[in-house]
């Protein structure tokens, strides 16, 4: 993939405001993609695409949130164009506790202790402030399960995407992304639910 031309960031507020994003998109699009390289070519073009459709950003949602839904569409293109060699089957844990998982759920399929009343969850996201704590929780995953739950419920990519992208199996799959949901539920109850109401 040839890198595009650097946005000018001499005079440009705007493009100035872009480049303090900069190590946040790196580090989500380093996580998708495992290559230093495309990282830094798909927030490169990110910054190209910001800068080309300044005039689509209304300002109603952050401009941290507006470039992570470009760059997630550039991870997207990036994934479904390159040409690597898939993850081994071997990172990932394919043991699964059946009776721990059987008993946290009722026979119908419920949740025996449901979460945490989380208020109103479209706010929330719309705030930075969770945002980042989201990614901190996110960080404290395996790299291997964060990577698979961000392909899946963030860049919003089909399972058999996710399953031959990485070489893994749909039960895998199954698998990989229930543990990242319990952890992900109990670490955002944790750090941003049960903390005091923010304004």
């Amino acid at each position: 993939m040839t890198t595009p031309p650097a946005p000018t960031l001499d005079a440009d507020p705007f493009a100035i405001e872009l480049d303090t994003h900069r190590r946040y998109l790196l580090r989500v699009a380093r996580l998708q993609l495992r290559d230093r390289d495309l990282a830094e070519d798909v927030v490169q073009e990110t910054f190209v695409a910001a800068l080309a459709g300044r005039a689509g950003f209304s300002g109603r949602s952050s401009l941290k949130t507006w470039l992570t839904g470009i760059l997630k569409h550039k991870i997207v293109d990036a994934i479904r164009h390159k040409q690597r060699r898939p993850v081994a089957a071997t990172a990932f844990d394919e043991t699964l506790d059946v009776d721990v998982l059987d008993g946290m759920f009722t026979d119908d399929g419920a949740w025996k202790a449901p979460p945490a009343d989380w208020g109103d969850p479209e706010n929330a996201l719309a705030q930075s402030e969770f945002m980042d704590v989201l990614a901190r929780c996110l960080d404290r995953l395996p790299p291997a399960t964060a990577r698979v739950f961000t392909l899946r419920e963030i860049l919003e990519l089909e399972s058999d995407e996710i399953c031959k992208e990485l070489s893994i199996t749909a039960n895998n799959l199954w698998v990989i992304l229930h543990r990242a949901r319990v952890s992900l539920r109990q670490c955002l109850e944790q750090n941003w639910f049960a903390a005091a109401p923010r304004r």
